[in-house]
């Protein structure tokens, strides 16, 4: 195993032990790693590291809300004719660890609830007639097995754990045994207590260290603080020393960091000289006074020091391995997805809602007699006492959202104002979204125009090959018929919408139409019908996005875009890379 890889899994290691010394205060690990062996490897080693009898439970990505914070025992409740609590995966796992199983497709509802119960260390159930506070003070594993780099958690709930490590440099081979024994994190756990409180140089070098590497948030200084602290009572120190403070800022600082380089740090009392001793003689100060002056600039000169010190045992290509690619937002939506939408009958669960029972609604037993679960007391007067009372208001309707297919359907124009190598560099561009297209499990079509008609080449499809082998067909040449075009396009995905797809037209055209709808000649009557055609993209509410391929962007360039609501991009220099970043956006500004 190279020295690299036996670096990031000694990080990885470390990680594990401070955080089984204090999972709470620390927050939790940001896991990204694929299922294998490296990542069962890793998960045994922290599960070793933990308290004993310290609950581990795993939460699944779709959890219902009552199995997750808890809610009302229904079976307890009626029989007891009053409301009964039961207790969520989080009350249980108190004192404990939470593993949550694909983080990076949470939603944010859920994210909200976890970070909410790792914020206050309590759960609060105030619904369907319960009142009450359950103690939860739980440390956070999150597995993230995004592909792509912008796929992540929740951004809320990664600034709430202390580590984010990423286990895919180390390949499938498990890495070697570690060397921190459970008796060690053991007793650093009992003298994590007697940690001398950190000195104001060494929180002011940290918040210093994490402005130069451009971290923002105040909670990622907070942990680097409560970490060098961990690392302390492991290595059997009651204080803390800049070893201590640099190994909590690799582990903590590093992957959030945002800037290639740090600043400078500029020699203490530079910016000022000291006055001069005639400056001071004529003062008329008390010379036994306190110098502010003197003990500003000596803090300052204590805080540099630990900065050095900090980065001079910190490795030399610490923000090389800094992948600084990826984005500080929050996880993205499911890869390849449309547009969520409610949902009667199929799709993800959400919460029920009180509701009619009117056509097409379906509704929710068990949550229709919870709620009706506290009422029965009340409502037994008078009544058969076996009989479970159920009135209008206690219906509970189901609900589902699912996340509707995206079908992105491209249409180029291969007519002869597109020059060959323009038309080879179109051609390259949609080889390359359908690429990533494929990968995100999404549907590509393709519809070229030329001479006198448009024509669908591509169908919706999955398929790599097949959309290869029909863009190389492509032929060009000829008149610039983008009415018809326009019009394909639409149809195309008024169809696509039909069957629960989100379609999204991107145009590839330089927009001089000079043959109408009706195969005439002529720029006035093929504008017109063009502008006419776009204005229908408007109506029908389909997303689109106008990239302008023209050598040269001219003025009024967009109106197309403009008729047809739509995004547009003027690219003189067609680029793939540029095309592709152009369609993810506009893909999740509709979701």
């Amino acid at each position: 195993m190279s020295e690299a890889v036996s670096a990031v899994w000694a990080d990885a290691a470390l990680a594990a032990a401070l955080f089984a010394i204090d999972p709470v205060g620390l927050g939790g690990v940001a896991l990204r790693s694929g299922p294998g062996p490296v990542r069962d490897r890793w998960l045994a080693m922290s599960r070793g590291l933990l308290a004993p009898g310290a609950p581990v439970r795993r939460i699944p990505l779709n959890i219902e809300d009552d199995r997750l914070i808890g809610g009302l025992e229904l079976t307890a409740s009626l029989a007891a004719g009053r409301p009964v609590a039961q207790r969520g995966v989080l009350a249980e796992s108190d004192g404990g660890v939470v593993i949550l199983a694909m983080a990076e497709r949470m939603e944010p509802c859920a994210a909200a609830r976890i970070t909410g119960v790792m914020d206050h260390g309590e759960i609060a159930i105030e619904r369907d007639g319960l009142a009450v506070r359950l103690p939860c003070r739980i440390g956070v594993i999150a597995l993230d097995e995004g592909l792509e780099a912008e796929e992540r958690p929740p951004s809320p709930l990664l600034e709430r754990l202390a580590f984010h490590l990423d286990l895919g440099r180390l390949g499938s081979r498990p890495p070697p045994d570690v060397d921190h024994a459970t008796a060690d994190v053991a007793q650093a756990r009992a003298r994590l207590p007697g940690v001398a409180p950190a000195s104001d140089s060494t929180i002011e070098a940290l918040c210093a260290m994490a402005a130069r590497l451009g971290v923002g948030s105040a909670r990622a200084a907070l942990m680097t603080l409560r970490a060098a602290r961990a690392h302390a009572a492991l290595h059997g120190r009651i204080e803390m020393t800049s070893e201590d403070a640099a190994a909590a800022t690799r582990l903590v600082l590093a992957p959030r960091a945002l800037n290639a380089a740090p600043e400078q740090s500029e020699a203490p009392g530079a910016e000022e000289p000291s006055p001069p001793a005639e400056a001071e003689a004529e003062s008329g100060q008390n010379s036994a006074e306190p110098n502010d002056a003197a003990a500003d600039a000596e803090a300052a000169s204590e805080v540099d020091m630990m900065v050095a010190a900090i980065e001079a045992t910190l490795p030399d290509d610490l923000l090389a391995r800094v992948d600084l690619s990826v984005p500080a937002r929050g996880a993205a939506k499911g890869r390849g997805a449309g547009a969520s939408a409610k949902s009667a009958h199929r799709g993800r669960p959400l919460a029920s809602r009180a509701g009619p029972l009117r056509s097409g609604a379906r509704l929710n037993l068990v949550d229709t007699l919870r709620a009706a679960a506290p009422w029965q007391t009340l409502r037994r007067k008078g009544a058969a006492a076996s009989h479970i009372q159920v009135r209008r208001e206690d219906f509970r309707i189901r609900r589902f959202v699912q996340r509707m297919e995206a079908t992105t359907i491209f249409v180029v124009d291969a007519s002869g104002s597109t020059a060959l190598q323009r038309l080879a560099e179109a051609k390259g561009a949609v080889e390359l979204l359908l690429a990533k297209a494929y990968v995100a499990r999404a549907r590509v079509a393709l519809i070229a125009f030329r001479g006198a008609e448009a024509e669908l080449l591509l169908p919706p499809t999955r398929s790599l090959a097949r959309a290869k082998a029909r863009l190389a067909e492509l032929p060009g040449g000829g008149g610039t018929p983008l009415a018809a075009g326009v019009e394909a396009g639409l149809l195309l995905a008024l169809a696509e919408k039909s069957k629960d797809h989100t379609p999204l037209l991107v145009f590839l055209t330089d927009g001089r139409a000079n043959i109408g709808l009706g195969g005439a000649p002529g720029r006035a009557v093929a504008e017109s019908d063009a502008l006419a055609a776009s204005r229908r993209v408007l109506e029908s509410g389909v997303a689109s996005l106008f990239v302008d391929t023209s050598p040269r962007a001219q003025p009024g360039g967009d109106r197309f875009a403009l008729a047809m609501g739509g995004a547009y991009a003027p690219l003189p220099y067609l680029d793939g890379a540029a095309v592709a970043g152009l369609v993810g956006e506009l893909q999740a500004a509709t979701r």
